[in-house]
């Protein structure tokens, strides 16, 4: 066995550095992907349980590299990489690499600190009539695009100065990428497009994560944005992905406050000022309940009668609620209103059909 592990150490040992890398770098990443997960323990036993998982993980990478780089130590003089060759090569660029490595996780650490309370204090701003959680949500999403960006310059920057250290020409990598884009230079007007347009949406604070809205054609709710696209889920759990620069309208529904429109019918003989009075003491009754009056801004009321129908009058209710509240509230209403009606003996019309054959009415 330790024989295989010094003729295979090289390997080995890149093999666990960059697991090591991989867990350091994306492991927010895929801690949120295994949260995910469908599990039966409690939520915090199961975070408890993926932040072991992590640390063993870890561990036993670390403990492989450090098994790699004895055996390729104590090697024999016939193996491939003596000790001599290692601590030559270490000495002239290993400890640049290392410093490397450790200030590109020192700055990436540092983003991560950082970055949150600088959104909080410079880009998350409160807007006229914002909400704190309309707040909240928009620095979310300005710390998700920031903190990926950074991670991604900080990636870059490291791998550069890598490859720099370890005398491999930077010119000739970034030649080919120039050469790359002008061969996709047709396709990546889109991708230019996408991200100048999620740049606007970020700026403009059209919609953040964790609203409802309607971008491009598709309703659901807002579960990430980036630069490049919007992902939705609509109320069937289908996940949409909308290119940023395939948005021309953008409709939110949770922005500042929402709004209470219901339409209720009554039939023709029903007297409509008894009807508006059992109407607007509902909406009081229910604005004065403990549940319902925290996510009520305007308490609910007749504001008229808005249409003369084919079957019934429709009486129009309006009223202003907390965002992502209206459609609760609105299905509470039409609940309580069909029992009072029944109550006070007012009917809920639905369509009649008259069918004569052959003579004519009398």
């Amino acid at each position: 066995m330790w024989e295989w592990i010094v003729d295979n150490s090289v390997w080995i040992l890149i093999g666990s550095t960059a697991l090591v890398l991989l867990l350091l770098f994306f492991h927010d990443r895929i801690s949120g992907w295994l949260a995910g997960v469908p599990k039966k323990e409690k939520p915090e036993r199961h975070g408890r349980g993926i932040g072991v998982v992590f640390w063993i993980i870890e561990g036993i990478a670390i403990a492989v590299l450090v098994v790699a780089f004895a055996a390729m130590t104590t090697a024999d003089s016939g193996a491939t990489i003596t000790k001599a060759m290692i601590e030559q090569w270490f000495i002239d660029h290993g400890l640049r690499i290392v410093l490397i490595i450790f200030v590109g996780v020192v700055l990436w650490f540092i983003i991560k600190r950082t970055f949150p309370p600088l959104v909080q204090r410079f880009m998350a701003k409160p807007q006229k009539g914002e909400s704190r959680e309309g707040m909240k949500r928009r620095a979310n999403t300005l710390q998700n695009v920031f903190t990926g960006l950074g991670r991604i310059v900080i990636s870059l920057m490291v791998i550069f100065m890598i490859l720099s250290e370890l005398e491999i020409s930077i010119g000739p990598v970034l030649a080919g990428f120039g050469i790359a884009g002008v061969a996709v230079g047709f396709g990546a007007q889109y991708l230019i497009r996408d991200l100048i347009a999620g740049i606007f949406i970020l700026l403009e604070n059209q919609y953040r994560v964790g609203d409802v809205a309607k971008v491009a054609d598709v309703t659901g709710l807002v579960e990430e944005i980036n630069l490049r696209k919007t992902v939705l889920r609509d109320l069937d759990g289908i996940v949409h992905h909308v290119p940023n620069g395939e948005v021309r309208v953008a409709s939110n529904y949770s922005r500042h406050f929402a709004r209470v429109n219901l339409n209720i019918s009554v039939a023709y003989n029903t007297d409509l000022d008894f009807a508006i009075a059992v109407i607007n003491r509902v909406c009081t009754q229910l604005a004065g309940e403990e549940k319902w009056c925290n996510v009520m801004r305007t308490v609910p009321q007749v504001m008229r009668v808005d249409n003369l129908g084919d079957s019934g009058i429709e009486i129009k209710i309006v009223g202003d609620v907390k965002p992502l509240e209206q459609w609760n509230v609105m299905g509470e209403l039409r609940l309580r209103l069909k029992k009072e009606f029944e109550k006070e003996s007012i009917e809920i019309p639905w369509p009649h059909t008259k069918v004569y054959f052959g003579n004519k009415p009398e």
